[in-house]
Parts: structure tokens; sequence; C-alpha cells
């Protein structure tokens, strides 16, 4: 099963090694979170802002809560239920409140945290966080510039822009329009902006709002500024995927939004993969690298992984699927765990995706998450597997949580096919 061109234009992502030179943090500093280099590519960056997003709310048709969100709520109870707690502890009970959506929660605990430790950074910039969240603009303001005179130097300039757009909204109250964070005019300007507007963007302007998005992920128009920001550097097609999401996802009505969608959606389709700089980590020509290809680093531990099973399949993890390596010659390098498993008998439990329109199949991709957009959260070619039925078998597609056992087969040769499927599978429900 070939990937068509567009398939392959759409998925082929290069992970080629980051430039290291800055530190990245985000104004919800939970120590439990691990951030790569920003600025990030779009496309990781959209996908794992969806899944910091998606934290805070209860999963729709009754899917079941994404692991993240189930470590975080374990880790939100301990805490919860220990006393005392020290003033980390604290800080980090905020956050995952702050993450999880419990906002009432993270004043209790924050605003008590900072009597006993009010010169606490992390402390003070989570409350200044949640009187944001709760829409009181006066006290987040005065919190946040506390916060600013606490930070460290490296996560300064974060706090710094978290004030500023917080000042700017509490000056536009009502409003629903792109937040002034650079002086720059956007304007109508498709494909890069005028070498006067260029130079008033800061170096690190990417990254700095990717980590201040990634703080307040429910935030669409902290993502409008970044689909101007990638449109500003000439990448059109992540600029119109971006500012699609604003609307399709973020329910931002704004006729402004709108006019520009549709003028930079116009502009892609005319472009076609041209307008997209996704495709590499470093695209000299737009003045600026990509430093990761996701901003959430994934740490796995080998060790913990089952033994594979003998007669019986074996669970595989999507994170041992992540961990594969490919080369800018497209040539993947697959963990030694996954190499013993191939050709054996294998489950892996994930969401069906058609190929074509059927809703009778043979043939299906599996993903670890559904996906909302594939526009703008297509997932990387380590994050599919083709899933084939026994001939003459077939599968009505099913919208919740399944598991697939099958014969695992790794593809390190041909760069148009999938780098993972399972042949001769079953489905069935998950435990």
């Amino acid at each position: 099963m070939k990937w068509s061109t567009a398939w392959q234009a759409c998925l082929l992502v290069s992970l080629a090694g980051a430039d290291s030179s800055m530190s990245v943090r985000g104004g919800v500093y939970y120590s439990g979170e691990i951030f790569a280099e920003l600025p990030s590519s779009w496309r990781g960056f959209l996908v794992d802002q969806r899944q910091l997003r998606v934290l805070s709310g209860r999963p729709p048709m009754g899917l079941p809560d994404s692991p993240l969100r189930a470590d975080y709520e374990r880790e939100w109870s301990r805490l919860r239920a220990k006393s005392p707690l020290s003033a980390d502890e604290a800080a980090d009970l905020g956050a995952l409140s702050l993450r999880l959506g419990r906002i009432p929660e993270a004043l209790e605990v924050l605003r008590s945290a900072q009597r006993q430790h009010p010169d606490h950074f992390r402390i003070v910039a989570h409350l200044g966080t949640a009187w944001h969240l709760t829409g009181d603009l006066d006290r987040a303001a005065d919190t946040l510039r506390w916060a600013v005179r606490l930070a460290p130097a490296a996560d300064r300039p974060c706090e710094e822009l978290h004030l500023k757009l917080v000042e700017g909204r509490r000056r536009a109250r009502g409003s629903v329009r792109l937040d002034d964070l650079f002086g720059v005019r956007y304007g109508d300007h498709v494909g890069s902006l005028p070498e006067g507007e260029r130079r008033k963007l800061p170096p690190e302007a990417i990254a700095q709002v990717q980590r201040l998005a990634l703080s307040l992920p429910g935030d669409g128009l902290l993502l409008w500024q970044l689909g101007e920001l990638a449109n500003a550097q000439g990448d059109v097609a992540s600029a119109a995927a971006i500012l699609e999401g604003c609307v399709s996802d973020f329910g931002l009505n704004s006729p402004e939004l709108r006019r520009r969608r549709q003028q930079l959606r116009e502009a892609a389709e005319k472009w076609g993969p041209i307008g997209r700089a996704d495709s590499s980590l470093h695209d000299e020509h737009l003045g600026f690298r990509f430093r990761s290809s996701h901003p959430l680093a994934r740490k796995l531990d080998v060790s913990s992984l089952p033994k594979p099973q003998g007669d019986r399949p074996t669970p595989l993890r999507w994170a041992v699927l992540a961990e594969t390596k490919i080369d800018a010659f497209a040539k993947p390098t697959f963990l030694d765990y996954l190499k013993q498993l191939e050709g054996s008998q294998v489950s892996l439990t994930g969401f069906m995706v058609p190929l074509g329109q059927e809703y009778q199949v043979n043939v299906f991709l599996l993903l670890e998450y559904p996906i909302g957009c594939w526009f703008c959260e297509v997932p990387p070619p380590t994050s599919l597997v083709l899933v084939e039925l026994p001939p003459g078998k077939t599968e009505t597609l099913r919208r919740n949580l399944i598991k697939v056992t099958g014969r695992l087969k790794l593809n390190a040769s041909d760069p148009e096919d999938f780098l993972y499927s399972l042949k001769n599978a079953l489905l069935s429900e998950v435990d």
C-alpha cells in the first residue's frame, strides 16, 4: 500500500538534529513537563498544543482520557491529599490545576501559597495566569508585574510578553482582535512582510509566542498571532492552517480574522506545498531555524517495556514507535526493542482513520489520538500504523478506542510506504 503524492507531501517530516541555544519554559512551570528547544515545527507544535488544550475538558463522544491527562490527574490527586506542601509542591499543584482547567482550585492553592512564599517565582507566575483565566485582568496584570521582577533571566521574556498581552487586552476589553505584541503591522501581506516591519520582530518572537501559547493552550488569539508570524516568515500554508484552526476549533468570530483566513487559504491553495516550510527544521531562507519537531519532549524507559510474549501478543506502546529516527534521506532507525518484535504478534490501541471514503474497510490507519483537522494536525510518519485485515474480511469504521492485534512489519527501505503495518489483524474492544 503506497502513499499518494498528497499523503507523502503532508506526512514526510524531517526529524533532523535541533539547534540548542535557548532553554524553553513557559508561563506555566510544572516540574513534570519537559520541553524541547523552541521554536518547534508548526505541525509538531499544533499537535502538542492540542494535547495540552484537551487536558482541561473531558473527551467528547465518550472517548477515554488521554494518557497525559491520566498522569496529571494522578499527580494532582497525590499533591491535593498531601499536607503540608512545600513551596515547590504548591507551585506544581497550582500548575496542574491550571492544566486540568480547575481554576478555582488553582486560585485557592496559589493565593494561600503566595501568602506564605511571596517571593517564589513559580507560585506568583501561576497566580497571575490563574487571574488571567478568570477574566480578572487587573489582578492578573498586578501579579504578573511581580512575576517579571522575580523571574530568572531565561524566563523573564515570556513573563514580560504575558504581561504585555494582559495589559493590551485590559485596554481593549470585549473586542476580539489581534494582540499588538511586537508593534508590527501585519496588514494584508501574503508570504512575508516588508523589511521595515520584519525588523520589528525580535529574533525569538516565534519561540516566545509558542511558549506562551503552550501555557495558555485555550487562547485562540495567541494562535492567530502565530499564524501571522508563520506568514511573516514566508510559510503561507502553515499560516492558513493555523488561522483555519482559530475559526473551526476556537470559534473566533472576528470579521478581520475570517477575511485574513480566506486570503491566506487562497494563497496556500495557489502555491501548494511550496508555501509550507514545515518540511524541514533548517530553512535558512526563512531567516530562522526550527529547533525541535515537537515542544513536549518524550522520554522512554526501555527497561519498563513488556518482554516479548512468545506465543501471545506483546502489548506495543506508541512511545516505542515515536522513538524511530528518520534521517535527511527518509531512512528510519528503529529501536532494537521494536526490531525484536518484527514478525511477531503485537497488540496496539488507537483510533481508526479511513484511507478512502468507505465505511466498510479491509485496510485503515491506526492513530494514538483522534485528529480534529488533518490539514493542521497531520501526524508524523512515526505516529501512523497501517492495519491490514485478513483477505476478504472487513470491519465497520468505529469512532471509539479499539485494540488491534496483528503481525508487526517494519519498513526500512521504501520511503513511499508506511513505516509500520499490522498484517492479518483482528479488532477488539479495549478491556
